[in-house]
């Protein structure tokens, strides 16, 4: 499920590296001018506004570092920079060009790109639960994406996706994150619908970058009907026609649509409206402590019933206590899900090593 825009990750630094650095004032060059002098670095300029600084390896932390606290935020944001390995800049390095704080950001964040390079993730799932004649039953199961550092730690996923997006990896890591969900599940063969979180603003183009993910999907056998795109961080999106075009792109392809967090600060009942999900989930905030604030009962009420009028199924996450699912389930809240039901977890493949080896096959050749 290779995507040449969003899954290929830019190398920028080298055994010796030659940072070529574009200044947005002649006051920002001359002082990166006297920065390299009084830290004894290799720097040509190259332009009016141009510096090529040739740093080696081990040196790459301590410049950066120093750029990052020798200039102000928004000269940052405004200086570009792109990397060679000593060579001549090429048409190709040009068109890695990112501005010094993203760069910087990248740096940090190298063990990223790492981790997918090598593999180092996995998806944990965690159960939504459908309540009948008394008893609770899984109705599906929710992707979490979980990456490893160097020391084979899981790392929180928050971290890693703010880290993603201000190293502008998102694209990258929101992608590999739908392909592990898919995957892992495939292998350990799960009854129940299939939830792929995913992030609207790591997406270009709807009907491009999301038709890898939809191929796999075919390929692999699992029914459209049975995956539902989990939409997070909705306030981050700044075109409401790219939300639209998203939406429009699954249900065109017979996927479900959930949206997170409803209930929250940013995510209103207007997104009930604009959009007309098939599921919502309850902000896990309201959940909290519901049996015993009159004022999230109100809400949290309110919420499921203009839900229901309108045909969409709700949610509720982050249930942690009993008294929690019981005022819940006295809503006719339609699923639970919570650590008081069960927890994330990494759930063994129940395939031969053989569909195994074929799943991650058919993985790959996806383009």
């Amino acid at each position: 499920m290779y995507c040449a825009d969003c899954e290929k990750i830019e190398n920028y630094f080298y055994s010796e590296t030659c940072f070529w650095i574009f200044f947005p004032t002649i006051e920002s060059i001359n002082k990166a001018i006297v920065f390299c002098g009084q830290n004894h670095y290799q720097a040509v300029q190259k332009d009016e506004k141009c510096l090529a600084i040739t740093i080696k390896h081990a040196q790459i932390k301590r410049f950066l570092f120093g750029l990052y606290g020798e200039f102000e935020p928004s000269e940052l944001a405004c200086t570009k920079i792109t990397t060679t390995d000593g060579s001549q800049l090429s048409i190709s390095d040009m068109g890695k060009i990112v501005t010094a704080d993203v760069l910087i950001n990248r740096f940090n964040s190298t063990w990223i790109s790492k981790s997918i390079d090598d593999e180092k993730y996995e998806t944990h799932f965690q159960p939504i639960f459908k309540f009948e004649n008394n008893e609770i039953k899984p109705f599906a199961f929710e992707g979490l994406f979980r990456i490893k550092d160097e020391f084979d730690n899981i790392v929180p996923p928050a971290h890693v996706f703010k880290l993603a997006e201000s190293s502008d990896l998102l694209f990258s890591v929101d992608l590999v994150a739908r392909r592990s969900a898919v995957s892992h599940f495939s292998k350990s063969q799960l009854n129940g619908k299939l939830f792929i979180n995913f992030d609207p603003s790591s997406i270009y183009d709807p009907s491009y970058c999301l038709r890898a993910t939809a191929s796999a999907i075919n390929a692999l056998g699992i029914k459209p009907e049975d995956v539902v795109f989990e939409i997070t961080e909705t306030h981050s999106v700044q075109d409401e026609s790219v939300m639209r075009g998203i939406l429009n792109f699954y249900r065109n392809a017979g996927f479900g649509v959930a949206l997170d967090d409803i209930g929250s600060g940013w995510s209103g009942l207007n997104m009930l409206h604009k959009y007309r999900p098939d599921y919502v989930k309850i902000d896990m905030d309201l959940v909290r402590d519901l049996d015993t604030e009159p004022y999230k009962q109100s809400i949290v009420k309110h919420l499921v019933q203009i839900a229901k009028d309108n045909n969409i199924k709700v949610i509720a996450e982050g249930i942690e206590t009993q008294g929690e699912f019981e005022i819940l389930k006295s809503y006719n809240t339609d699923f639970y899900q919570g650590f008081l039901l069960q927890k994330p977890a990494l759930f063994e493949s129940n395939v031969s090593d053989e569909r195994s080896k074929e799943i991650d096959n058919i993985l790959r050749g996806i383009k």
